[in-house]
């Protein structure tokens, strides 16, 4: 039966119907949109009046997030910020050096297998005092269990001296860009790069293939994305094992599963050509919940790990430059294959010297394979300066930037790792509008929270903890915000004809809040109250499980 839905107001994003007051639904898409006297079938349907107080707009699409962010929750919390768990509920952020130590012990204190590994995640020394977390300090929780620490950005982990000795590190010898090592002429205990990680995840209970997670994991992924009023959520980094996958689709399958996810594949520890195989026979594979077929490449790492790319001058406390996670040539081929092939490619770049690697690759492909509409996009791409966002739009790339990370290291941009004038530019989401470059913005989740109304309150004020504004020409306004959470993430993800606003044909995917976001401060945006969503004509309500 026809289903209509009355609410106070309905944002479709559509600009030839923007406020309408009902939406007719069947099988899970939307018929239309308008006021019940317009739309009104003339055969029977239900009418519920349910959402007659609250307001309705498209489901929230997070364009850059990772499926681990639910499977996390069952280590120990190790961030500086506190931080809110799948069920609502607040886990304190850690301030220093010793208080993490003395929540790991705790933590320590209570697995009772004595063969099992102590794992942490969203560890962020730069903010303590003392930012150098070497194995000593690790093995003060224990020297007979092996401890590991994933770090916030997911680019670099510690670990204790029994860690590093099962995973055969514990010795002098070791020539590595990604174990740096100690006076001693043995390993830290920094694990730096995906790769090097990739090496030693399951010697501190990660688990081989801890970027998909677990099932329970994906449920909790679920019901973050509940809370935040995401109806579709990409997951960026995913080696997609056939386990994984058969796990994924039947999680994603299950009805009280309120989210579509669109997983793309890792390009690590595979060659260029097996990944388009890989995606092609996975593509086949894809559901209405699961999308697959897609690649992401890591071309460097991350600016406040110091192990992103940059241009001269470099870094501003003058560390070395970072690591290329992917061999240039690597990136050359897959995107020279992914064309050929019809293959969307995201690719992960925080400096603009990667950037630069991405543009420079991609315009030689596309001389030997022209594709009018690839929508090949740059992630986080932070540090780009106005002459690539130019190039990008000749190139008919898209921008998914990375606007949580004002607030959340800002105020470290500016004073350590690349100086005031580039930390002004970071996350340039005006430049990209006007130099139309079609884009998103994300939280990367876990790195940061996964919330996009969050995240359009941090484009549209690009404030840093502290307070400062850090760039007040690149901030973009409401309509343009809530766009880039919307349908400008639909875009880049191919998705744009079947999510991202209300209209006719699309699937019935909408974010329920308490109040107009449109009436809503731009300072409070943050702030909204989100009831629930509506997937594919299904409600979700927000419960709160903390009691």
């Amino acid at each position: 039966m026809i289903k209509v839905i009355q609410a106070k107001k309905i944002l479709t994003m559509n600009p030839r119907n923007p406020v309408v007051t009902h939406m007719s639904m069947l099988n899970g898409k939307i018929l239309q949109v308008g006021s019940l006297e317009k739309i009104a079938p003339s055969e029977k349907y239900e009418l519920d009046d349910s959402f007659k107080d609250l307001i309705i707009m498209p489901g929230l699409v997070e364009g850059h997030s990772h499926l681990f962010e639910g499977a996390l929750w069952s280590k120990l919390y190790c961030g500086y910020f506190d931080r809110q768990k799948p069920d609502g509920s607040i886990n304190q952020g850690i301030k220093n050096i010793d208080q993490l130590v003395k929540n790991l012990k705790n933590e320590e204190e209570k697995i009772k297998d004595p063969a099992s590994a102590l794992s942490g995640w969203g560890l962020d020394p730069i903010y303590f005092e003392d930012k150098n977390l070497d194995r000593g300090i690790l093995d003060k929780v224990s020297e007979k269990r092996p401890v590991g620490i994933l770090h916030a950005s997911g680019h670099k982990l510690n670990m204790n001296s029994l860690g590093l000795k099962l995973a055969g590190f514990l010795r002098t010898g070791i020539n590595h860009e990604g174990l740096p090592l100690g006076k001693d002429g043995i390993p830290t205990g920094e694990i730096r790069g995906a790769e090097t990680i990739a090496m030693v995840t399951r010697h501190v209970g990660l688990g081989k293939d801890w970027l998909a997670g677990d099932a329970e994991g994906l449920r909790n992924f679920g019901k973050i994305c509940l809370r935040a009023g995401v109806t579709t959520a990409a997951d960026l980094a995913n080696l997609q094992e056939d386990e994984s996958v058969k796990m994924m689709s039947r999680v994603t399958s299950e009805p009280d599963f309120p989210a579509r996810i669109v997983s793309l594949r890792y390009m690590q520890g595979i060659s260029p050509k097996e990944v388009i195989k890989r995606v092609l026979a996975l593509r086949e594979k894809s559901t209405e919940n699961l999308r697959l077929g897609a690649i992401k490449v890591v071309a460097d790492g991350s600016i406040q790990g110091f192990t992103a790319r940059l241009n001269w001058p470099g870094y501003y406390n003058g560390a070395p430059n970072g690591l290329w996670y992917t061999a240039p040539e690597h990136i050359q081929e897959v995107y020279e294959l992914a064309l050929e092939n019809n293959i969307l490619v995201h690719t992960h770049t925080n400096g603009d010297e990667a950037t630069e690697l991405a543009l420079d690759c991609l315009e030689k492909a596309l001389t030997k394979h022209p594709r009018n509409d690839h929508r090949f996009t740059l992630q986080h791409c932070q540090l780009a300066s106005s002459s690539q966002f130019r190039r990008m739009n000749k190139l008919g790339m898209c921008a998914n930037l990375f606007a949580n990370h004002h607030y959340f290291w800002g105020d470290e941009h500016y004073s350590l790792t690349v100086g005031p004038e580039r930390a002004e530019r970071m996350n340039a989401c005006r430049t990209a509008l006007d130099n139309n470059v079609p884009l998103a913005i994300h939280s990367d989740a876990p790195v940061t929270p996964l919330g996009p109304m969050f995240t359009a309150w941090c484009a549209m004020n690009r404030l840093t903890f502290s307070g400062r504004t850090l760039g007040d020409y690149e901030k973009i306004n409401k309509l343009e915000a809530l766009y880039a959470i919307t349908l400008g993430a639909a875009f880049t993800l191919k998705l744009d004809g079947e999510i991202g606003s209300l209209e006719t044909g699309k699937k019935a995917d909408c974010c329920i809040l308490e109040d107009d976001p449109l009436d809503i401060d731009t300072e409070t945006f943050k702030d909204q109250k989100i009831k629930g969503v509506i997937k594919g004509g299904s409600t979700f309500l927000v419960k709160d499980e903390k009691n």
